[in-house]
């Protein structure tokens, strides 16, 4: 679990980031899961796209994904949302000390 200061700093690092993927009208799979999944090993911090026709709300899907791929849920801010899991292998983002 992180604490709001890590969540303000994390959110900060994803303002420069590009969204990785976007979730349309088909919903997730299987597949988005893994790829998503393989993205936050790799990265740690992803940001997605959540596409108007995909029927979803953003809030909604940020605590879905989060419960499905063990990552914490960073920010949902209009139609994008952020995720973060550390690395298993190396991780690379150090968080604030609380």
């Amino acid at each position: 679990m992180i604490t709001s200061k890590q969540r303000a700093y994390l959110r900060g690092l994803a303002n420069d980031l590009s969204p990785i993927m976007q979730i349309g009208k088909g919903g997730l799979t299987e597949n988005m899961l893994k790829t998503f999944s393989d993205a936050l090993e790799a990265r740690e911090l992803i940001k997605l796209t959540v596409l108007e026709n995909s029927g979803e709300n953003p809030k909604e899907l940020l605590q879905v994904l989060a419960a499905q791929l063990g990552a914490e849920p960073v920010a949902a801010t209009g139609r994008k949302i952020v995720l973060y899991r550390a690395s298993e292998k190396k991780p690379t983002i150090e968080l604030p000390r609380v």
